[in-house]
């Protein structure tokens, strides 16, 4: 896949340094491997290094140009700590529970992280979700200006005439179930940041609904026009128009006969579903049907790029996912 292609040469420029908590988990290993041979990135290893070692020699994978660090016996455990209970101040988090905690990888990795001393994390192959956003959430946090974490899916697909040369961004697809209007339209400038970062694509943003600019009258489409003009108001630079329905958003024709006036409609490359439920039933329609590959979830809306893995992901899924991280890390700069 030629995207595919241009995010892991875009990695290769910024080596950043990825963390990858499940430093024992074969999945990982592989991944590790290829992501080094590649030079995608600097990878560091959570996990006894003799252990991620003997579990390398069992694969018969090649992983000593990896950082390894054990997060039990590591120097910077300390400093962590002390980080850890100033950031939690006002939960008044003692120093000996912020070391108990760094024993953990996945609390570990974002420390790192929120130090400097990595870019990014990569976890949730043998994690839940929950497990892997909680310490992000809790050290790590959001970006300036957003409250909210979404996950964006990269849709490509077979008809290049749709999006960005037969590239859609979805979101929300795999986070917030019922976005309030301020948080919706976070939603649409972090997607429209990411679809930047990682496609490239200069974004035009469609805030979807069963309504194309007051056909329909509902509190549900009330909702989505006012996040459009939050949107509008936060990021007056990036193409952003609703309330639309789907076929004004993507189809040329419907887009200049529902709305003419529209830079977006008819030409949107990102789409920006009203709620998780329309959102995850939406991009699971397109990969089914029309035989889409779907790449992501992309956590966005935090202030580093932490990302979630399914617990059913190949090692390619690893490698790819890994590229993303350090394409948002670079557009972080």
């Amino acid at each position: 896949m030629k995207l595919l292609e241009l995010i892991k040469a875009n990695a290769k420029k910024h080596s950043k340094k990825i963390v990858l908590p499940e430093g024992t988990e074969p999945r990982t290993l592989k991944a590790t491997e290829i992501i080094l041979k590649e030079g995608l990135a600097e990878i560091i290893l959570l996990g006894n290094p003799e252990e991620i070692k003997a579990k390398a020699a069992e694969l018969n994978v090649n992983v000593d140009a990896a950082i390894m660090i054990d997060p039990l016996t590591d120097a910077n455990r300390d400093k962590y700590a002390d980080m850890m209970v100033e950031i939690r101040k006002k939960k008044g988090l003692p120093k000996e529970e912020a070391l108990n905690l760094l024993n953990d990888p996945l609390y570990f990795a974002p420390m790192m992280i929120k130090a400097g001393d990595a870019d990014g994390e990569i976890a949730g192959a043998i994690n839940a979700t929950g497990d892997v956003l909680k310490p992000a959430f809790q050290f790590v946090k959001t970006m300036p200006g957003v409250s909210v974490v979404s996950g964006a899916f990269m849709m490509f697909l077979n008809d290049n005439s749709f999006g960005h040369d037969g590239i859609l961004v979805f979101a929300d697809c795999a986070v917030m179930p019922d976005p309030n209007e301020q948080q919706l339209a976070e939603i649409a400038v972090t997607t429209a940041a990411t679809a930047k970062a990682i496609v490239g694509m200069e974004p035009k943003v469609a805030m979807l609904s069963f309504s194309t600019k007051g056909s329909a009258k509902h509190d549900a489409v009330t909702k989505v026009a006012n996040a459009t003009k939050i949107a509008q108001e936060m990021a007056p630079e990036v193409l952003i128009d609703g309330e639309m329905q789907l076929d004004a958003a993507i189809i040329p024709e419907v887009g200049q006969l529902k709305a003419p006036e529209s830079k977006v409609a008819g030409q949107a490359n990102v789409l920006v579903f009203p709620s998780l439920e329309a959102g995850n039933i939406g991009y699971k329609l397109v990969q089914r049907l029309a035989k889409a590959e779907a790449v992501g979830p992309v956590l966005q809306g935090m202030a580093a790029p932490i990302n979630d893995l399914s617990r059913g992901c190949s090692v390619e899924d690893i490698v790819n996912m890994v590229a993303i991280t350090a394409n948002q890390a670079a557009a972080l700069l």
